[in-house]
């Protein structure tokens, strides 16, 4: 497993972590599961990610459609999952879920361990803690693959 932590991450220096987090998953499984309690900032890193990835369209967390697909300049689909309102893997797996990330795309999923179950063993974990300074520390960890 491959991991890196960047400490004191405010909004000003989320562009420049976000570069680095995309060139550390160069070749890193395609699924990214976002971790954290609510308000950790989940969702702005990943508009921050989408930004550097080339998609143009408006990135916002699909609370109520649970997938958003975006577009890439290159072409390539990014989906964005938010399991917060989905009760259980099944429900996830009837939406197609599992089609989804066997899609080759980058899959990027708020709210993961609602459906932990249905996650491939290769993926990539980001943990974001919020700390009372509204900084943050984010925690990337590859899963399932080898150096």
């Amino acid at each position: 497993m491959k991991q890196k932590v960047w400490q004191g991450v405010t909004l000003d220096r989320l562009p420049g972590v976000a570069a680095e987090v995309l060139s550390l998953l160069n070749g890193a499984p395609t699924v990214w599961q976002f971790d954290g309690p609510m308000g950790a900032g989940k969702t702005t890193f990943i508009k921050q990610l989408c930004r550097d990835l080339g998609v143009q369209d408006v990135v916002q967390s699909p609370t109520f459609s649970l997938v958003n697909e975006y577009q890439t300049q290159e072409g390539d689909t990014i989906y964005h999952f938010d399991f917060y309102r989905i009760n259980s893997p099944e429900e996830a797996h009837q939406i197609g879920v599992t089609e989804y990330l066997d899609s080759g795309y980058i899959c990027l999923i708020e709210w993961p361990e609602r459906i932990q179950s249905l996650l491939p063993e290769e993926n990539v974990q980001i943990l974001l803690h919020p700390h009372p300074d509204n900084s943050r520390t984010i925690e990337v960890k590859i899963h399932g693959t080898t150096d």
